[in-house]
This record gives structure tokens, sequence and C-alpha cells, in this order.
């Protein structure tokens, strides 16, 4: 049953690993697999992060529309209305960052002035 291995088996298995290899040198060189950290460029702001950013700068509650003027016009970034009101929406149940101040209206917890 446990018969020794032959030439070729032996040299297929190498071929096989060194394959392997190859393919993730590769793939090293165009980028794709970077140390751990994928799909992410170093120094990105998450969405949220943003959001954040745009209400600690205004300092009260913004509509959502406000929010995404905003995150284009000083962020050069297009959020998506309905991940950014599914996501505030988690974080204000969560109780520790957001707070709903009305109908998709969202503010910062303890943050606004007046």
């Amino acid at each position: 049953m446990d018969r020794p291995l032959s030439r070729d088996d032996l040299l297929e298995v190498i071929e096989s690993a060194l394959s392997a290899q190859l393919r993730a040198v590769r793939a090293s060189r165009r980028g794709g697999a970077s140390g751990g950290r994928r799909g992410r460029r170093a120094g990105k702001k998450s969405n949220i992060s943003i959001v954040q950013d745009i209400l600690a700068a205004s300092g009260q509650p913004l509509h959502i529309n406000d929010i995404l003027v905003r995150a284009r016009r000083d962020h050069g970034v297009e959020l998506k209305r309905e991940s950014i009101v599914s996501a505030l929406t988690k974080k204000v149940l969560d109780g520790n960052t957001f707070r709903r101040a009305g109908r998709n209206v969202f503010g910062l917890l303890g943050k606004e002035r007046g």
C-alpha cells in the first residue's frame, strides 16, 4: 500500500511547490499580497471616520445630505447614502460615538457646540 515515491512523483511535488511560490512572488510584485494588510491602503480613512471628522468640524448635528456633500467637497469621497445611514444607525445603537438628533440627522455624543 505505502509505496515509496518515484522520481516523477517527487519532481511533481517540487514543481507544484515552486509554482505556488512563483505565483506568490509575482502577486507580491504586483502589490497583491502586501504584508498582511489586504484590501486597504495605508493611511486611508474609513467612511465612519470621515463622517466623524465632518461632524466634529461642524460642531452640530447634520442631515445625511449635508454629510454627503461635505464628504465629497472636503474629503473627495463619494459616500453611499444607504450604507452610511445604516452604519451610523448601528453606531447610534452602540451608544458611544454618534447620536440621532432627528430623522436622518446625526451628531456626535457630547461634542456639539451650543
